[in-house]
């Protein structure tokens, strides 16, 4: 019987390789969206493709795309910030 591995092993490492950078940079990004009073509770998810980090998700205002894509951008190894977020109606019909 094999025994249940940590949540945060993974079998196929081999500790001289570095853990893959795209997913750090992701879980960098998404822990400091999570901290920021302006960003914590918003509907935004984080994924990142060659350093470069995409945004996607609703927020409720301007101020509040600005402020991730921000708090993105001051991640150490982030090369570039997509910012694909779109903003609630708020049921007026604009976006």
């Amino acid at each position: 019987m094999m025994p249940w591995p940590y949540p945060d092993h993974n079998p196929f490492h081999r500790d001289d390789q570095p853990l893959d950078g795209d997913l750090r940079l992701a879980a960098l990004v998404a822990q400091r969206l999570s901290i920021d009073w302006t960003t914590r509770r918003q509907q935004i998810s984080v994924s990142v493709q060659n350093r470069v980090v995409i945004l996607t998700g609703m927020v409720a205002d301007q101020e509040t795309r600005r402020a991730a894509a921000e708090l993105a951008w001051d991640v150490p190894g982030v090369f570039d910030v997509c910012n694909a977020m779109t903003l609630f109606s708020g049921g007026r019909g604009r976006r």
